[in-house]
């Protein structure tokens, strides 16, 4: 058995932790990157890069097929499907490639091949042979796709987000359980490019919206398009032949129906990969899931006996936000905090922001409206919206579908945040987070530039609809007072 006395020890060369690695390197020579699962982030691998790939062609399909509404004919669209999946492998390859490249910077003896696993809380078996003692230790493990066991009959007609990008042709048929962000993003995208598709929720939520107007319009808009249920009921899930048979009452009815289909696409989330650490070892306390309690400003997690530990986590591994730019500011937190042991300093965390690359886009910023409302009071906060559809420049793209929610503060006029369903949201959410972290009011929201024609000026309806909202701060009171507890 060998073994190694370092300074630093991250477990996980995913985002969080090749960010965890450059941080703390600042600190200290002696720090080592631990890596047992395939190389490549998940975001590079089989997350955002891979997804958008495959959206982007089932948007060049979607909007060939209808150019007849400019008064443009292109005939029968034609997809070839192998060709779509052989690109989004290789232009995949070619993302995951550059993320090697990062790695191949790290000097070899900093860089170790195996599961890692607690010993003791200052000791990892690395594989079978190396024995490694850090002076604090970071856990960036990262996370895996979910499927509950009730999908269990599918065998292996059962598939989930990361199988997907492997496929070298796609299905006749898919059913997509999962209505969040995944499950909107590739059920979409598979729709588009032929696939026969039904989508299935559980609890009635939609991507990443909370208010229930804004919910409830998305739902009715994908429904134009493909068959979605937030709050399906579904009777039975088995396995005949080489299809999975789904047995579910239909969306607004009391019928029910019972279909085939060649594959069944679980988008149920994600789960920390914590389970073969060993963690009972480190002395950690942990939540009833299993995972490290911790805190989120320093990424510190707590020990068994309620003290601060010397070892950090981040990214997905932390349970808190599956998203890139959370885990690159999380690694990067707790790697100088790892350096910095036993001193330790509060990170600077951004603004909420996340983002659906569904058409129309789905984005939410900052505070929801029930988070508003919790921190403020339902009399403290003044809610205002617009439409896109009739918004001059998505008009003229023929994208006029979807609207905004905004919340804002009583008094103050600070803004607080927004939920955008419409297109090319994803720029109007950077805007919004950017006037969050400059802590702006609406009135100096209101004072920006906004050019003609564009996408932006149906913002500025909505803010002017808040900033009226503002102005009569009594009816807000009222307006809570209607819609009760449950908006």
């Amino acid at each position: 058995m060998q073994e190694r006395n370092v300074e630093i020890a991250i477990i996980g060369a995913g985002t969080a932790g090749l960010s965890a690695w450059q941080a703390a390197r600042q600190y200290h020579d002696e720090v080592v990157l631990i890596e047992g699962g395939e190389p490549g982030t998940t975001c590079a691998r089989v997350g955002c890069m891979p997804s958008k790939l495959l959206i982007a062609a089932a948007e060049s399909a979607h909007q060939a097929g209808n150019a007849a509404g400019f008064g443009i004919r292109v005939g029968n669209v034609d997809i070839d499907d192998r060709a779509v999946m052989a690109r989004v492998r290789e232009e995949r390859d070619a993302f995951v490639d550059s993320v090697l490249d990062s790695m191949r910077r790290i000097e070899p003896a900093n860089l170790l091949v195996g599961n890692a696993r607690f010993e003791d809380a200052n000791t990892l078996r690395v594989g079978n042979d190396l024995r490694v003692r850090a002076r604090t230790i970071v856990i960036a493990t990262g996370s895996r796709p979910h499927a509950p066991g009730v999908f269990e009959p599918a065998g292996d007609r059962l598939i989930d987000s990361d199988a997907v990008f492997e496929w070298q042709t796609l299905p006749e048929s898919l059913a997509v359980f999962g209505a969040g962000i995944v499950g909107l993003e590739l059920g979409q995208a598979l729709s588009r490019l032929g696939v026969r598709l039904r989508l299935f929720g559980k609890s009635g939520s939609l991507g990443p919206f909370q208010d229930p107007v804004i919910r409830d319009y998305a739902e009715r808009i994908f429904n134009q398009e493909f068959y979605l249920d937030p709050a399906a009921d579904v009777d039975t899930i088995e396995r005949d032949g080489e299809q999975v048979v789904v047995t579910f009452r239909e969306r607004g009815s009391d019928r029910h129906l019972t279909e085939r289909f060649d594959y069944l696409l679980a988008a149920t989330g994600r789960r920390p990969n914590l389970d073969n650490l060993a963690l009972e070892n480190a002395g950690l306390a942990l939540n009833g899931e299993g995972v490290p309690l911790y805190n989120r400003f320093t990424m510190q997690c707590q020990r068994a006996d309620g003290e601060a530990s010397h070892v950090f986590i981040a990214g997905d591994a932390s349970q808190e936000l599956p998203l890139l730019h959370e885990a690159n500011q999380q690694g990067r937190i707790a790697g100088h905090n790892a350096g910095r042991y036993p001193e330790r300093r509060a990170g600077r965390r951004s603004t909420a922001l996340s983002i659906a690359f569904t058409d129309p886009q789905m984005a939410t910023v900052g505070l929801s409206r029930d988070e508003a409302r919790q921190r403020f009071g339902c009399d403290g906060i003044a809610e205002g919206g617009a439409s896109f559809e009739d918004q001059g420049r998505a008009v003229v793209m023929r994208q006029n579908r979807g609207m905004m929610c905004l919340y804002a503060e009583h008094g103050s006029g600070q803004f607080l945040g927004a939920e955008l369903f419409g297109p090319r949201v994803e720029h109007l959410a950077h805007l919004l987070a950017w006037a969050l972290e400059q802590k702006m009011g609406v009135e100096r929201m209101l004072e920006m530039p906004y050019y003609h024609p564009v996408l932006e000026e149906g913002l500025r309806s909505a803010l002017r609809d808040l900033n009226r909202a503002l102005l009569q701060g009594p009816e807000m009171g009222e307006r809570c007072l209607e819609y009760g507890p449950g908006g």
